[in-house]
């Protein structure tokens, strides 16, 4: 029973053992402290400092646009502050405070050498406006960043403004209709492989152009005879394919090894090469791009080279060009002159060979995720890199083969996989599903992997351990793993109900997507 509550406060949580009986009346677990919601926290007709009274004989300042209603908002004392947003903190999963299973994110551990850089004065602090004579240390940063990331691709030029990864498909894509369309042939199709990541059919038909799906092959790779047969079929000769956009290596964790076949055959036709580069952690030092046949790749420095995941706001996704498409490539760009001095070109010159689409975004790219990338190759060297990319196939592989027993892995015949390993639910019991795995994974302390991805497999999961991860951490993981599948695989029905230890009991996720509530109302009394 509780005690009489005298003070006002309502707990908005009782937390119950297994029996039902009530263990705690404030929600709270030991350290693991229950939080209301700030509304519920302080009040809205009261502030945790003191205001001035407003002068309102005096002239406005404002030109109008003074507030005609209360803002709303509550009012709570810093301590109260400090201290809900502190324990909202301790409800977030990080990379900081465990393994980060999530296939095709990459979510690796972030060298804390990186943020010391990029927190330096003259790059922390920069603007995108200042004078060009006085940033010249950021330039070069620039510049050497994408030298390097020209020569890991063996490809002759980059475009670094795109933002993120989708950002810089779409930079690609743009690119290469400014080429169809120079050449007077725009074309319409564009074909895209049923392994290839969501975001590619997606970008090709925000970019204005009919998508087609090329199935796979029952391996897991795309069907090349199936890819040549549509080449063809644009009538009276031309086909009208302008681009193929491909992931590699692919969503089922598989390299193309059919890439440069693909890529000839592609260019047989006058059509180009789009390469998804959002799993080049798992061949960078080890595979160059270029040499492949690819025409455009874009390259998440927020993924490959370990600055936060979305750079904690702003990614960056350079893209890399052929000599073919470099013409085309985006404003601006950096240039250094005979003095030695660096220029970002901002204008198009009407005598120059470059022919660009025009701009992607209204400045130069995202410092802070230039300075962390090019120190984190800095620090690696070329043999630092090359081993990033074998550890990082290493792991996968560990995890691959320590739970195939177990867990249906489609592909496990189709050789190693690279960066991440790809698991479905064939033979789960009791009617439960990935979900239900993915949530029982969260008891045991773990962030689910990535579910229902790739679409290829049924009940897909999608693992990726990343080069960072030690074998004492794997192995940690594949036990707890391994207990709640077997869980799942004897249809262990509490397993819906989970998570069971989490701040939050399973949600609807469909509706808090489709139907979410964004202001908070007061409940009745």
């Amino acid at each position: 029973m509780n005690a009489p509550n005298k003070s006002g406060w309502k707990p908005t949580m009782e937390v119950a053992d297994a029996s039902g009986e009530t263990v705690t009346t404030t929600g709270n677990r030991a350290l693991m402290l229950e939080e209301r919601l700030i509304f519920e926290i302080g009040k809205a007709e009261t502030t945790g400092v003191d205001l001035p009274e407003i002068d309102k004989r005096a002239p406005s300042r404002l030109g109008g646009f003074e507030r005609s209603e209360p803002i709303g908002l509550v009012g709570l004392t810093e301590p109260e502050t400090v201290r809900h947003y502190t324990r909202l903190s301790r409800q977030n999963y990080g990379i900081d405070l465990g393994f980060f299973p999530l296939g095709s994110c990459t979510m690796k551990h972030n060298p804390r050498l990186n943020e010391k850089l990029a927190r330096l004065p003259g790059f922390a602090d920069i603007h995108p406006l200042a004078p060009q004579s006085s940033v010249q240390g950021a330039l070069e940063v620039i510049d050497q960043l994408a030298t390097w990331l020209k020569t890991l691709t063996g490809m002759p030029g980059v475009a670094m403004s795109p933002k993120a990864g989708a950002h810089g498909e779409l930079c690609g894509i743009l690119a290469i209709r400014a080429a169809h369309t120079a050449a007077g042939n725009p074309r319409e199709v564009v074909l895209v492989p049923e392994s290839a990541h969501g975001t590619n059919p997606a970008t090709a038909a925000f970019a204005g152009y009919k998508v087609e799906n090329i199935p796979a092959t029952p391996e897991g790779r795309v069907d090349v005879e199936a890819l040549k047969a549509r080449l063809g079929k644009g009538g009276e000769g031309d086909s009208d394919v302008a681009a193929v956009m491909i992931t590699n290596p692919n969503t089922c964790g598989l390299f193309e090894k059919d890439f440069r076949t693909i890529a000839d055959a592609v260019h047989a036709v006058g059509g180009y090469v789009y390469c998804d580069g959002a799993n080049f952690n798992a061949i960078v030092g080890r595979v160059r791009p270029g040499d492949l046949g690819v025409d455009a790749m874009h390259i998440n420095l927020h993924k490959t080279f370990s600055t936060p995941h979305g750079g904690g706001g702003p990614g960056s996704g350079p893209v890399v060009f052929s000599e073919a498409l470099m013409p085309f490539a985006p404003l601006p760009y950096v240039e250094k002159d005979e003095a030695g001095e660096f220029h970002i070109v901002e204008e198009e010159n009407a005598d120059a060979e470059h022919q660009t689409f025009g701009r992607m975004t209204a400045f130069h790219g995202q410092m802070g995720m230039f300075t962390r990338a090019l120190t984190y190759m800095l620090s690696h060297g070329a043999d630092g890199l090359k081993q990033v990319s074998e550890d990082a196939v290493l792991n996968a592989n560990y995890i691959l083969r320590s739970l195939e027993d177990i867990l249906h892995a489609p592909f496990a015949d189709s050789g190693p996989c690279m960066h991440e390993a790809l698991f479905g639910d064939k033979d789960f019991g009791g009617g439960l599903s990935t979900l239900d795995l993915a949530k029982g994974l969260i008891d045991e302390g773990y962030h689910p992997m990535t579910v229902y991805f790739p679409l290829v497999v049924h009940g897909a999961m999608l693992v990726e351990p990343t080069e960072t991860e030690s074998k004492a951490s794997i192995d940690q993981f594949i036990t707890a793993f391994r207990h709640v599948v077997q869980r799942a695989l004897d249809g262990d029905e509490t397993l819906k109900q989970a998570p069971y230890f989490a701040p939050r009991r399973r949600l609807d996720e469909t509706a808090a997507a489709r139907k979410p509530k964004l202001a908070w109302e007061e409940p009745a009394e």
